[in-house]
Order: C-alpha cells, then sequence, then structure tokens
C-alpha cells in the first residue's frame, strides 16, 4: 500500500474544476492530501523547488500528477515534456485529466508518455467515481518505481 503521506498534485487552471476534484478526493476517502497548481509555471517551479517553492524538499514528489492540458503559462504537454526530460521525475505517473477528447491531444499525451489520459466526466456522480477509481489504482494497486536521491538512475 502506498504512503498515505505522498500528495497527489492536481495541475489545474479552472477553481470550478478544482474545487469538484477537491470534493471527490474527500467524497472517495482519499486520504493523500491535494496540492494544486494553478499552472504549468507553478506545477514545475513546486517538483522542482524554484521560485516560490526554493524552500521545498524537491525530493519530495507527489504520488501521481493529475494534469489538465489547457493550462496557462505553459500548456500541460510543455509540462508533462519537461518531466519526462528530467531524471527526478521521469518516472513520476501522470494522468491527463482533460476536457478534450480530441484524438491529436490523446495521442500527443501518450506520445509524450502520460500514464494515462482521462477526459473530465461532466456529470459529478461520475467524476467522483472517476477520481476515486484512479485515485485508488494509482495509490494503492500500482508499484511504484523507487524514489530517487540522485541523478544516476540507469534503467537498463
Amino acid at each position: 500500500m502506498m504512503d498515505t503521506k505522498r500528495m497527489i498534485l492536481l495541475v489545474e487552471d479552472d477553481d470550478v474544476d478544482a474545487e469538484l476534484a477537491t470534493r471527490a478526493f474527500q467524497r472517495g476517502k482519499i486520504t493523500n492530501s491535494l496540492v494544486r497548481a494553478r499552472d504549468g509555471l507553478e506545477a514545475l517551479d513546486y517538483l522542482f523547488a524554484r521560485g516560490k517553492y526554493a524552500a521545498r524538499d524537491a525530493n519530495d514528489l507527489p504520488v501521481f500528477i493529475l494534469l489538465d492540458l489547457n493550462i496557462p503559462k505553459i500548456s500541460g504537454f510543455e509540462v508533462l515534456m519537461a518531466i519526462r526530460a528530467d531524471q527526478r521525475t521521469r518516472h513520476l505517473p501522470v494522468i491527463v485529466l482533460s476536457s478534450s477528447g480530441e484524438e491529436r491531444d490523446v495521442i500527443r499525451a501518450y506520445k509524450n508518455f502520460a500514464n494515462s489520459y482521462i477526459i473530465k466526466p461532466l456529470d459529478y456522480d461520475q467524476f467522483v467515481t472517476a477520481t476515486r477509481q484512479l485515485c485508488l489504482y494509482w495509490t494503492d494497486l500500482n508499484e511504484p518505481p523507487p524514489l530517487l536521491a540522485s541523478a544516476s538512475y540507469d534503467a537498463t
């Protein structure tokens, strides 16, 4: 079972969607704390302990990231590419949670190594169910790669 002390990073600019996610986590009895970044730059600053997050421990990575694609400053696709380009975060599970069901967006997300692509359900109960299921999978069932303290990881 996953350490419930590790947070889940929600990258979502829309306040209504972020509140829905927060309520869905509460209703689904997800015990991991939810940290929100409102744009792509804030998400990367948080992950890599830069800017206003410089005092944060960069090794304290989330269990997984829920990433919206249509976010300001740096797009969700660029955030995903930056996560995959860094040795420390390369294997961090990233679940795209987007209102876009466009095939080109789905393909682009997977080409950039998203772990999952979920279209945001419009119905609140369906959203809660989807959130609970994805959280249970990524926090309880999935065996994550070990957290790395250095950039000397060799995947061979």
